[in-house]
């Protein structure tokens, strides 16, 4: 598939870039950043939370982002990296409204346990090293295949397999965005405090509503989609009408979405791999060959099912991607303290749901389920009746 070639060729010539000529040493990092934190925490005051909380964010920013061991820790373990972020939000928001010492030390020893425990995995074997790079692929890119699957399918399903072309190009164009992207946040965004966070939080929250656009109009397809003649001719004068544009756009930012950050943990791995980068190659050969396999598998399946459940389906999981982008969009940009982190205890962590223990991320992910219900109400009381003699 020429998209896979291209993805090929850009990580290729990404990886094969200069890369710093000492590998990075994690656990001395960590401990840096273990040591500062301490010394944070035992002159913490609550009439001093603004500096303290500035304190805690140049933490994040100036160590554990600008040093690599973010995209060192995600490329060996995504979760970890995800819910040290999440801990790291909580523990500027606890500082930031001056809470008393104790509350502030023990959101910190959260922080301080993870990077001690992440820091003490080494990738060093070649085994090591290529069951890393395989998985970054298989697990980043995932999600990407799902939205480019199910969108790819219906436009064959709808009878309009010419317009595939404008799927294509979106995933093209996210792979060239993604390398641009990650060039941008590793050199040129460097000295901007939480450049890299701000672009992430956007794009996922930008996704989430095309997601959310287009898993709606999906929905009230399938409701259609129960009279094939009435299907063909709607689909097909939407997707003239421009709604191909929507489809390809949705697939940009589903890929650019995983993308940047996926050469990004490549470089880290890289530059900690040593001598094993030709485990690294095979690793990533191996990852597309993966996703090649898993994208056959998908389509096959997604031709067989009755079209109705399809759409439905394809909607439902568009919707599904969207709560999860929405939830990771926030902790983003809480991190980058565009928005503020109040947190709420009682509320656990999944990560891989995008569920975070914060109003801001929880009200977010509830205001998007809220807008559903809303929507799948307004649709329930327009359904056409059917058409004559087009009913299964």
């Amino acid at each position: 598939m020429r998209h896979l070639v291209v993805l090929i060729v850009g990580l290729i010539g990404l990886a094969l870039a200069p890369l710093p000529a000492a590998a990075l040493d994690a656990a001395a990092l960590a401990g840096g950043l273990v040591a500062k934190g301490d010394a944070l925490v035992e002159s913490y005051a609550p009439e001093r939370a603004v500096d303290a909380a500035d304190g805690f964010s140049d933490l994040y920013f100036d160590g554990f982002e600008a040093s690599g061991l973010e995209a060192d820790i995600g490329a060996r373990d995504p979760g970890a990296k995800t819910g040290l972020e999440s801990q790291f939000s909580r523990l500027i928001s606890v500082a930031a409204h001056g809470r008393p010492k104790a509350e502030v030390a023990a959101a910190w020893q959260a922080v301080r346990s993870g990077l001690e425990g992440v820091a003490a995995v080494a990738a060093s074997s070649p085994w090591a090293v290529f069951l890393q790079a395989f998985l970054i692929l298989i697990r980043e890119g995932f999600e990407a295949l799902l939205v480019v699957t199910a969108l790819a399918a219906y436009v064959r399903r709808s009878g309009n397999a010419d317009k595939l072309r404008v799927l294509w190009a979106g995933v093209g164009w996210a792979v060239v965005a993604s390398l641009v992207t990650a060039l941008a946040v590793s050199r040129l965004l460097g000295g901007v405090t939480g450049g890299a966070s701000i672009v992430e939080g956007v794009t996922m929250l930008f996704a989430a509503a095309v997601l959310f656009y287009v898993s709606c109009w999906l929905f009230a397809k399938s409701e259609a989609a129960r009279w094939q003649a009435y299907v063909h001719a709607q689909v097909d004068r939407a997707l003239t009408g421009g709604r191909a544009a929507t489809l390809g756009l949705a697939v940009f930012l589903a890929v650019y979405r995983e993308g940047a950050e996926t050469v990004l943990f490549y470089r880290a791995l890289a530059i900690g791999a040593g001598n094993n980068q030709w485990a690294l190659f095979a690793g990533l050969f191996a990852g597309l060959a993966g996703l090649a396999v898993l994208y056959w598998l998908m389509r096959g399946a997604s031709q067989r099912l009755p079209i109705g459940p399809f759409f439905a389906g394809t909607a439902g999981l568009l919707f599904a991607l969207s709560v999860v982008f929405v939830g990771q969009g926030v902790l983003e940009l809480q991190e980058a303290r565009w928005v503020a982190a109040t947190p709420l205890p009682w509320l656990p962590e999944v990560s891989w749901l995008g569920l975070f223990p914060t109003v801001e991320t929880a009200g977010a992910q509830l205001a998007v389920l809220a807008a559903s219900l809303f929507g799948a109400l307004w649709l329930g009381g327009r359904r056409s009746p059917p058409v004559a003699g087009g009913a299964p």
